[in-house]
């Protein structure tokens, strides 16, 4: 496990009475069953239908992130293109550390500039 600097106390129990108002404003919107695959970063794995969402995504607010492995989940079910959206490559990083059969993708998008190349490569 590596722990970074950041900002804030994000995915700690510090933040408890915000992961209550999240799942307090959930209750107001509809998920739908998923129609392609969707990994937590809460535990690595890809959604099921069956998960109560809601709790899981208020649940990402206090618990750890489990980059490494929501990324080999990724590797492994096929992805090779990653987009980065903000200042900074720090996630990039992690997916450049990470051993994989294929060739790997990583766009950063920090300006309309970057924005207009990942685009053009995408499409």
């Amino acid at each position: 496990m590596k722990i970074l600097n950041t900002a804030g106390p994000f995915h700690t129990s510090k933040l408890a009475e915000s992961a209550k108002a999240l799942r307090k404003e959930l209750e107001n919107i509809t998920i739908h069953p998923f129609t392609t695959k969707v990994v937590k970063n809460i535990d690595g794995e890809c959604y099921k239908n069956s998960d109560n969402v809601k709790d899981i995504l208020a649940n990402h607010i206090i618990s750890p992130v489990k980059f490494s492995k929501t990324l080999q989940t990724m590797l492994d079910e096929g992805v090779d293109t990653f987009i980065e959206i903000g200042p900074g490559k720090t996630l990039s990083g992690f997916v450049k550390r990470m051993q994989s059969e294929n060739e790997i993708k990583i766009f950063n998008i920090n300006n309309v500039e970057s924005l207009k190349s990942t685009i053009d490569f995408i499409v």
